[in-house]
């Protein structure tokens, strides 16, 4: 049980530092709108800042700090409820639920800080652009599908027995 603590621990500290380094990292060293092209035509770091969620949902609604902060603390409270009810076997759910929980720290500490989270990933095919986002998005993405994968893995081995 201890192990299952350790591991979930670790992979929510070092997602959300490498998450907080680069976006402080952003923040200091780019002005706001910047882009610097790594792959042309397909990949930039464009420094922007987000008030809303995933699309920019709820971003000009006055309402949307104080909702986003609860959310955020309850999605965080109900990943270690859902952790602890994980079985000692399950260790693909319980990485999952490490990066889940990392990544939106990692947003929540933004709108507690700025009012807004700092962006920066920015994936497009030429003109057509994906909204940017940053690693704790990219933590919660990976997390959500791999939670998806363990499910599927589950289900398949109760049908089995």
């Amino acid at each position: 049980m201890k192990n299952r603590w350790f591991l979930f621990s670790l992979i929510a500290a070092i997602g959300l530092i490498v998450d907080q380094a680069t976006k402080l990292y952003i923040d200091a060293s780019m002005r706001l709108y910047d882009s610097i092209p790594l792959l042309d035509n397909f990949f930039h770091i464009t420094y922007v800042r987000n008030k809303g969620a995933a699309f920019s949902f709820l971003s000009q609604a006055s309402w949307r700090l104080p909702f986003f902060i609860c959310v955020s603390l309850v999605a965080a409270i109900v990943i270690l409820v859902a952790f602890r009810r994980l079985a000692d076997h399950q260790r693909l759910a319980q990485v999952s639920l490490a990066m889940i929980f990392s990544g939106a720290l990692g947003n929540l500490i933004d709108r507690v800080r700025l009012g807004e989270v700092i962006d920066f990933l920015d994936v497009h095919w030429y003109r057509h652009h994906w909204p940017a986002f940053n690693v704790a998005d990219s933590l919660i993405c990976v997390g959500v599908f791999l939670l998806a994968l363990d499910m599927l893995r589950e289900e398949k081995r109760g049908k089995r027995t």
